[in-house]
This record gives structure tokens, C-alpha cells and sequence, in this order.
């Protein structure tokens, strides 16, 4: 069992986020499919996905010893909904970090010389990994990204509802029972490995995860002791995910969306898969805030995005009509 110390400062500091990045994902994905068993909602994807596999994914799978830690994908890559984004952190990140992040792995003696390149830096074997992530992520979780952005959406605004309401004792009560339990000022986190982990007012990130197996992990950045740990908490259980969600998509986006919305407006609705705020939409598409926040109106209006208000901010997410237009699910009048 894990148990995480809180203190006053630590529960007002706690937030929640939409996900812990694509890179970590799409490892969390392999491991998924090398599982023998998983919840009966991946069933459909797990048909799916195996037969379009390479052998690229190789430097992957060296990377999942069949005991003993993992490495983190999120200190490595970064919390990115962007794989180009995430590859770019995998291939820059400092020498130490990777050597911790990796030192503890029980490679087999197979991939041991290989690994010991890659702890050492040698950029040949981080291409090695870039270019499994890259396949890993292009064959089992980009065609359904955008839908599980927009699932991973609805998770975290359902976080934000409770805390809104009850507060962050409110949700650490009632998150994910019975593999977390609050016992003020205690956080007790069912694992394989026993820690007691102290905030010391640095807050708790709290974020949904689409393909993590049934294990609540905390997440932390080795070089950086002040920034708060990530609890990656799964979001989908037994069998209650819409399991459309798995239906078969290319992730492509119709030729003609930019026509039919223009193409600042179809770049925005594009850049609220997975959620975003006015600001960041102006500052990701290079447009001033004031048409952003335009767009977003017509959009809104059109039912393609939703809009919350989150403190003195607002986010803004794709709703399940948006994303079918994305992927041409249904024909436009």
C-alpha cells in the first residue's frame, strides 16, 4: 500500500487534469494487450488492435520486465496530448533522469547492452524507442484518440463537479473505491509496493487514465522534488465504457471540414479534442483571444464544443458530435 500525507496546504492544492500524455498512454497500451486478462470493456480493441502490431514495437516491450518497477513514460515525455511533442521530451531529456528512470529496470539479458546504451544516452537507442512509441501509438490508440480525449474530458469534469461541490476531501472520498480510501489526512493507495509518501505542500495532481490496468500508480519527477506527484486513477471499470468508443476510426479529418467551417474555426474545434481554454486556443493557432473566443461561440452554438467555467477561467471540449464530424461518422446536411 501506498499512503500519501496530506496537509492543509496540500488539499488546497490539489487539482485534477485530463491525462497523464499520449506517450504514457500508448506504453499503458501495450501492456494492456500483453495482458493475459483485462476488463471485458477493451474486449472490442483488444480484437482489434494485435494484428496491426510490428516489430517495432520491440524497445517497448524491453522496457516491461516481467517483475519489478516500470519505467515512467510521463517523466520522460511529458503530460503532451501530442506524440511529435512527446517524442521531442524522450529524445532532449537530461542523461540523469533517464538513468534514473531506468537503472531500477530488470531488463533481460537479451536487451541489456541495448539498455545500457540508452541509460547511457546514446541517441541511437532513444530513436529506437521514439520510433516504437511512434508505431505503438499510430496502431492501437490514434484512431481512437480523439474519442478517448473526450471520455478522459468527462472523467476530470466529473473530478472538478465534486470537488466544486464537496470539496477535494469530497473527491479523494469517493475516488476510485475500493483501491483509494481517505483516512484524513491519509490517502491510502492499494499497491504491490509499500511507500509513504509526504506532500509538503505541494499538492496532489489528480488525472484520468484510458488504458492503465486496474492499479492506481503515483507518478513523481525525480529532478524536480517541488513539483506534486501525479495520481494516474484508471477510468474505466467492468464493463461501463461505451464501448463505441472502439469502433473503428482512422483519426482522419474530412477534406472538406475546413470548407464547410472554415479553416480557423475547423482548427479550433480540432484543438478541443481533449479540452482546452481561450488563451490556449489564441496562443496554439496564433489568433488573438477575442476571435478565439468567436469561434468557439459559433461552435458552442453548433453543439460541436461545450464550454465550463473553471474558476476564473473557461475550458472548452469537443462533444460526441464534434468528434463524429471529425471522423465522419455522420453525413452533414
Amino acid at each position: 500500500m501506498k499512503r500519501i500525507h496530506f496537509t492543509p496546504e496540500d488539499l488546497a492544492r490539489t487539482r485534477v487534469s485530463t491525462t497523464i500524455g499520449v506517450a504514457a498512454e500508448t506504453f499503458d497500451s501495450l501492456k494492456l494487450l500483453k495482458a493475459r486478462t483485462s476488463s471485458l470493456a477493451f474486449r472490442p480493441w483488444r480484437l482489434a488492435v494485435p494484428g496491426r502490431l510490428s516489430e517495432q514495437t520491440g524497445p517497448l516491450t524491453a522496457m516491461m520486465p516481467a517483475r519489478g518497477p516500470l519505467v515512467d513514460l510521463t517523466s520522460l515525455t511529458g503530460d503532451t496530448a501530442s506524440i511529435d511533442e512527446a517524442v521531442d521530451h524522450l529524445l532532449t531529456a537530461p542523461r540523469a533522469l533517464m538513468r534514473l528512470e531506468l537503472e531500477g529496470i530488470d531488463f533481460g539479458r537479451e536487451h541489456r547492452s541495448w539498455a545500457q546504451q540508452l541509460i547511457s544516452g546514446d541517441r541511437e537507442a532513444r530513436l529506437d524507442v521514439a520510433a516504437a512509441l511512434r508505431a505503438c501509438h499510430r496502431m492501437a490508440v490514434a484512431p481512437y484518440w480523439s474519442r478517448v480525449s473526450s471520455h478522459l474530458s468527462k472523467v476530470r469534469a466529473a473530478y472538478a463537479d465534486t470537488m466544486a461541490d464537496g470539496g477535494v476531501e469530497q473527491l479523494l472520498t469517493t475516488l476510485c473505491p475500493p483501491s483509494i480510501r481517505w483516512r484524513p489526512p491519509v490517502l491510502q493507495v492499494a499497491h504491490t509496493r509499500d511507500a509513504d509518501i509526504h506532500l509538503q505542500g505541494r499538492g496532489l495532481v489528480i488525472a484520468p487514465t484510458m488504458f492503465s490496468r486496474s492499479e492506481v500508480e503515483l507518478l513523481q519527477a525525480p529532478l524536480d522534488p517541488d513539483r506534486p506527484p501525479v495520481l494516474a486513477v484508471p477510468a474505466v471499470s467492468g464493463t461501463a465504457l461505451d464501448t463505441t468508443l472502439w469502433d473503428c476510426a482512422d483519426g482522419s479529418v474530412p477534406r472538406s471540414l475546413d470548407d464547410l467551417l472554415g479553416r480557423t474555426r475547423a482548427a479550433v474545434l480540432r484543438a478541443s479534442v481533449g479540452g482546452c481554454g481561450t488563451t490556449e486556443l489564441a496562443g496554439r493557432l496564433n489568433i488573438s483571444p477575442a476571435t478565439a473566443s468567436h469561434h468557439t461561440t459559433v461552435l458552442r452554438n453548433a453543439r460541436l464544443i461545450t464550454t465550463r467555467r473553471e474558476g476564473q477561467a473557461v475550458r472548452h471540449t469537443i462533444t460526441s458530435l464534434g468528434i463524429a464530424l471529425l471522423e465522419q461518422r455522420h453525413p452533414v446536411d
